[in-house]
């Protein structure tokens, strides 16, 4: 029987939340802050990219990927943001729509390893 990797992935998906919320929370702490560059971390699709997940091909016309390990908690300089007259790139409306979609994305996660946890205990049931 083969492991079942959904619930690595949304742990992993879990933990990168947490950072990017950590990393939001900070640029939204340090706003009035003379010469702070916002941050943020990489997309998760990225990440997932770089991990060592493969798709299981059970039939050889089934599609495959092939992907690496990677580091969740690179952080840098957001590319598009407007740097303020104080130096200050950090801007309070991204930010608390990154935390709105942070929020989203950990609801989803948490709904998908709990409907496939109740789906696991059905199947041990009968």
């Amino acid at each position: 029987m083969q492991p079942i990797q959904l619930f690595d992935l949304a742990s992993r998906q879990a933990q990168w939340l947490a950072i990017r919320q950590n990393v939001v929370a900070g640029n939204i702490a340090n706003a009035n802050t003379p010469h702070y560059a916002a941050k943020d971390i990489k997309p998760f699709e990225s990440v997932m990219k770089d991990t060592g997940f493969q798709m299981a091909a059970t039939n050889a016309a089934h599609f495959t990927d092939g992907m690496n390990a990677a580091q969740v908690t690179e952080t840098g300089l957001i590319d598009n943001a407007e740097v303020k007259q104080s130096g200050n790139s950090v801007q309070l409306e991204e930010e608390m729509m990154k935390t709105g979609q942070i929020k989203r994305d950990y609801e989803l996660n948490a709904g998908l390893v709990k409907a496939f946890h109740r789906m696991m205990l059905m199947t041990v049931r009968k």
